[in-house]
């Protein structure tokens, strides 16, 4: 693990997938899973060693203009806890990502499968993407008073609805979790089509995610800002 100004950089995420991307860069990473309550407790205890937090991983299009793979940087974050990403640090990733969009994320912990749901957060938040661990990272940063940034990639557009199966792939701890999959599958086996794109979408963008990340640095922007 490699360190800015002898601290850290603490990276937030929701699975080991995910997480792995990141097994060649110079920053500590966590994967939160499903559950919040254990993440925020971990993350408390890290914080105040770290130089700074960031929210990264996948993310839902909320915006209906965005595309699969779009890297996304958040400027603000709306939703269970309100808060502005650091300029900087916005700043750092722009000049490494040009292509990527910078907007508001909402996050609240739950995940928006459905197009209307999309719809109704986009008119209500002016957020452009939605993921499921941001206001927990930037209520920790808020309270240990460090930068806060959030760098995601779509893999689900606004227009689509996302299978019931996706509500439980992710286990407690960040893995994979096939048992509640195929539970889901053999309870509504008419997702299978659905579901199936759906990875597909995932796989897309989680290409576009470990080229973005690699663009981003060693340290996703922060030792530039």
């Amino acid at each position: 693990m490699g360190n800015v100004n002898a601290k850290p950089v603490i990276v937030v995420t929701g699975t080991l997938r995910e997480a792995a991307v990141l097994d060649h860069h110079s920053v500590e990473v966590m994967a939160g899973g499903n559950d919040p309550d254990h993440l925020r407790a971990e993350l408390m205890a890290r914080a105040p060693h770290a130089a700074g937090l960031i929210s990264y991983g996948m993310c839902g299009a909320i915006d209906y203009s965005l595309k699969l793979g779009t890297m996304i940087i958040g400027k603000r974050l709306t939703g269970a806890f309100h808060a502005k990403c650091d300029e900087r640090w916005v700043a750092a990733l722009h000049s490494l990502l040009p292509q990527a969009r910078v907007g508001t994320v909402h996050a609240d912990g739950h995940l928006l499968t459905d197009s209307h749901d999309k719809a109704e957060r986009a008119w209500a938040s002016a957020a452009i993407a939605a993921d499921m661990e941001s206001h927990i990272v930037a209520e920790v940063a808020a309270h240990m008073n460090l930068p806060f940034g959030i760098l995601r990639c779509v893999s689900d557009i606004a227009e689509v609805e996302l299978p019931p199966a996706v509500n439980v792939m992710m286990g407690p701890n960040g893995e994979l979790a096939l048992g509640a999959i195929f539970k889901s599958i053999r309870q509504q086996p008419d997702q299978l089509g659905s579901l199936t794109k759906t990875i597909v979408g995932f796989a897309k963008a989680y290409r576009a995610l470990i080229k973005g990340s690699k663009q981003a640095g060693p340290y996703l922007g922060f030792d530039l800002r």
